[in-house]
């Protein structure tokens, strides 16, 4: 016998409807109250909703509910442990040296490098082959937290131990003559706290969402600096099971999600100087004559990344310096 009354045409369509619906996991190793999931990684998932009509939704599972650390979450996208995940190439360099080659010391701007990378993102999608790339931004420039020292030159920092977010920046401390020490950003505050480390190059957002203005006394701004890149990467085979539409639904909420996360990431950035002070830090800003120092020193860091990378680094700079 065939079901055709209206109650039961409805509870066929309801059930229709939720067999179709497939809730996607998203791997955020940040605290559910950083900046970036309510600036960026919900609106992410509500705009992959709103784009696949409820036919695709996002759960975000934040402050490393999937597995701690920022070094293995890409890792965790790429084995399917999750279906989306939040990371920064530094913490794998070694997959994703065209990336980094945008974060060295000028070639990118504050201001427009997000927007640079997606005009230029051809140059930087067969590192993504592994997994599909749906989120890629530039973050504030890396800024020098301190302990116990104000710096105002390199030699400053001679000899102190600096944690890095990456082998550029390292490369950074060392021309420098401090001693680059590779760290994730969740073990920053302890290791300063307890003098394991001196300072930490990282950008301003990190005053309080890694609450570096209760460790660090003083902020160093004004050198020419790396960047961190961030990325929100799909597991490929998740990718692949969705449908036409909804593949292009998730690539187009990314690309947004690209800008709503560099834009929330420079206004906490620019919060965060402030509140250093406000926190009692003493922000010691360079004069142009102490930036060169600095400057004259991690010039030709460009130059050494690129003839290690080879000539694909070298357009990456072309084209990012020409933006």
């Amino acid at each position: 016998m065939r079901l055709t009354t209206p109650i039961a045409t409805a509870v066929v369509a309801l059930w229709a409807t939720n067999a179709v619906a497939e809730e996607l996991s998203f791997a955020n190793f940040m605290p559910p109250g950083h900046p970036y999931v309510s600036g960026a990684f919900q609106p992410f998932a509500d705009l992959v909703g709103e784009k696949t009509g409820g036919d695709v939704t996002v759960r975000l599972y934040s402050g490393g509910e999937l597995g701690p650390g920022p070094v293995e979450q890409y890792n965790r996208a790429v084995d399917g442990v999750a279906d989306f995940a939040i990371g920064l190439p530094g913490y794998t360099a070694s997959n994703f040296p065209l990336t980094l080659t945008a974060e060295l010391p000028g070639v990118i701007n504050t201001e427009t490098g997000t927007a640079d990378l997606w005009e230029n993102i051809d140059l930087f999608k067969d590192e993504y082959r592994r997994v599909q790339l749906v989120s890629l931004w530039s973050s504030a420039p890396n800024v020098l937290y301190t302990r116990d020292v104000a710096v105002h030159s390199p030699a400053d920092v001679a000899g102190m131990n600096i944690r890095v977010p990456s082998r550029n920046a390292g490369l950074q401390v060392e021309a420098w003559g401090g001693n680059p020490v590779s760290m994730p950003v969740t073990e920053i505050y302890n290791a300063m706290q307890t003098g394991v480390i001196d300072g930490a190059m990282i950008d301003t957002t990190a005053t309080r969402a890694f609450r570096l203005g209760e460790v660090a006394n003083y902020l160093t701004l004004g050198f020419e600096a790396t960047n961190s890149p961030f990325f929100i990467v799909m597991n490929r085979d998740a990718f692949r099971g969705l449908s036409d539409d909804a593949q292009a639904a998730v690539v187009e909420a990314g690309k947004e999600a690209s800008v709503l996360a560099n834009t929330t990431q420079l206004t906490v950035a620019e919060g965060g100087i402030v509140a250093f002070e406000e926190m009692g830090g003493e922000v010691v800003r360079l004069s142009d004559d102490e930036a060169a120092a600095f400057n004259v020193l991690s010039a030709p860091i460009v130059d050494q990344v690129v003839a290690d990378t080879g000539d694909a680094a070298q357009a990456v700079v072309d084209a990012l310096t020409a933006e």
